[in-house]
């Protein structure tokens, strides 16, 4: 049976927390932004896409044997002269089919954008809540290594680390780990910016009556910290999280599209963006052109969401 605060009070049912969530201010903001609707849409299918493309492509892109070269530069909503086949996007130089392509490599890239970010996420609260809770000397080196690092764009950290990795990694395992050092390549190029919101969160909360009541019943500092101060220093971070993410998914195709992210066994929207490039001008625009708009998509959607998120969570906008 469960335990109420007050004598006679009703627990709320699964029926009333989902009345209250609904009419919650973030909630009636979201109904009402056909923009944030759209972009959430818009999100949604890319992602349910890219998730289910073993079942939603007609062709596994990436399996030779699925691949006929005389099906090479179709065009979209026309057939191959090797398999007959009515390709929605058309095909590549290899007779690859675009679309299924398209959903493959949205999958790696959404992989590659999300596990970076909860790399960042996890690495910069870590630090802010150290650094801004313990302050002194400990809040000054890290603060100065963020400094340090914000100097200096996002892309060109991603270059630094995944080069050192590379260079520590034999040559025999860079395609099986190729993935994991650009998760974390990006992951380290991003952590500043969690670090330095978190850490003023905290010192903010560090000093209220909590805190302290924390303090005097005898909380190690690290139970406070994950306990107390964690939960309400997130929200913030739930923003820059998700406008971290579409710029993660840029970060990716960025260092794939420049030859050093994800490798060609594996590509991303990124990959097949560097491959289309190449016959923009000799008229098969189709190979360039749709990976450009799914990568432009997703990445708009997710900022979308996250410009909305952010008002939504603004109480000065409310």
């Amino acid at each position: 049976m469960a335990v109420t605060d007050q004598p006679g009070e009703v627990p709320p049912t699964s029926a009333g927390r989902f009345r209250r969530a609904w009419d919650s201010d973030v909630a009636w903001s979201f109904r009402h932004s056909p923009v944030a609707m759209v972009a959430a849409l818009t999100a949604t299918i890319l992602l349910v896409a890219s998730v289910f493309a073993g079942f939603i492509a007609p062709q596994n892109a990436f399996d030779p044997a699925a691949i006929n070269l005389l099906d090479a530069y179709t065009k979209p909503g026309e057939a191959g002269m090797g398999t007959n086949t009515v390709f929605l996007l058309g095909t590549d130089n290899q007779g690859r089919d675009l679309f299924s392509a398209i959903l493959y490599g949205s999958r790696v890239s959404l992989f590659v954008g999300f596990s970076s970010v909860a790399f960042s996420v996890v690495m910069g609260v870590s630090l802010g809540l150290v650094a801004g809770y313990l302050g002194g000397r400990i809040d000054a080196f890290i603060m100065r290594v963020a400094d340090i690092q914000l100097s200096f764009p996002a892309i060109l950290i991603a270059l630094l680390f995944f080069g050192v990795a590379r260079g520590l990694i034999p040559p025999s395992q860079h395609e099986q780990v190729a993935i994991w050092v650009l998760i974390v390549a990006i992951g380290l190029s991003n952590w500043a910016q969690y670090a330095r919101t978190v850490r003023g969160s905290t010192m903010v909360e560090r000093n209220k009556e909590y805190v302290q009541a924390a303090r005097v019943m005898g909380r190690p500092p690290l139970l406070i910290m994950a306990r107390h101060v964690l939960p309400n220093v997130t929200g913030p971070v739930l923003v820059i999280a998700t406008i971290n993410l579409a710029l993660a998914i840029i970060e990716e195709a960025t260092l794939s599209f420049l030859g050093v992210g994800v490798p060609a066994t594996q590509p991303s929207l990124g990959t097949l963006i560097r491959f289309g490039q190449q016959y923009l001008f000799s008229g098969e625009w189709w190979i360039l052109f749709f990976p450009a708009l799914a990568l432009v998509l997703l990445a708009l959607s997710i900022n979308l969401l996250g410009d909305w998120l952010r008002d939504a969570l603004n109480p000065k906008l409310r």
